[in-house]
């Protein structure tokens, strides 16, 4: 019998993992799955931050906890993933999330800097991804993951946002996407990418600062940066079975930017 999409959208019963998750667009895309019925394990590195994160989500009446963890370390990758199932039974979805940035001219761009964005943005979730999937999906066919990219893996920048190391994640992580999904839809398992443009967030409080907001805002069709809200959508839809049928795929939340620049 065909479903009504409330039911297509529904979670209730699915455990969700999303790193980087204690503020910014991790903690929104957590508010979106915890609203659809989902229990939440969120992960970042630090404690405090992670405490109020959860105290939020369960304020809001979702059933959140939290495990502290470095996700550019693999031991705490692992021990991450072994906890989460030993406290929450198997993972339905993964919100690779956790990430870093680096501003530099590419001509004088610190190696170490280079290393440190490639490993958390990139190899980070590798590790993750075949950790739960070994361990919770591929037997069970089925699971979700869902990579957060950014419009800086479409391309090129402005001239004055000079983050090469950066940008070169993002387009990896978007070819990681497709490539995993190939692999894994033989599992049901789904793997997609959601590429955030401008949120204001601690991570581009700087570029906001110099740049100006309502700069960057100018250059989306829609005239403004995004919000609170504007994650949820496609979260909620790359984690149900509404989107079953969907996969290594990737879409721009960025009120436009990358049509105009032609990402």
């Amino acid at each position: 019998m065909t479903r009504t999409v409330h039911q297509l959208f529904d979670l209730t019963g699915k455990t969700a993992l999303v790193t980087g998750g204690s503020r910014g667009l991790g903690l929104q895309m957590a508010h979106a799955l915890g609203e659809a019925g989902a229990r939440i394990m969120l992960s970042s590195r630090k404690a405090a931050d992670l405490e109020e994160a959860t105290a939020d989500l369960q304020a809001a009446g979702i059933d959140a906890r939290w495990i502290a963890a470095d996700c550019a370390k693999e031991e705490d990758i692992r021990r991450l993933a072994d906890q989460t199932i030993e406290r929450m039974g198997d993972v339905d979805i993964l919100v690779n999330n956790a990430g870093a940035a680096w501003g530099a001219p590419a001509e004088d761009h610190p190696v170490e800097a280079w290393d440190k964005v490639m490993n958390l943005n990139v190899r980070g979730y590798f590790i993750l991804s075949q950790h739960i999937a070994k361990r919770s999906m591929i037997a069970r066919k089925q699971g979700r993951i869902i990579n957060i990219a950014s419009i800086a893996g479409l391309g090129g920048n402005p001239p004055e946002m000079q983050t090469i190391a950066y940008n070169t994640s993002k387009g990896a992580v978007i070819n990681f996407t497709r490539a995993l999904g190939c692999e894994w839809g033989k599992y049901n398992i789904t793997v997609n990418a959601i590429c955030p443009g401008f949120f204001p967030s601690r991570m581009t409080a700087g570029t906001l600062k110099n740049l100006g907001e309502d700069k960057l805002a100018a250059h989306a069709p829609l005239r403004r940066l995004g919000d609170d809200e504007d994650l949820k959508g496609i979260t909620l839809l790359y984690a149900s079975d509404a989107g079953k049928h969907i996969t290594g795929q990737w879409l721009a939340v960025d009120g436009g930017v990358s049509v105009v620049t032609g990402g």
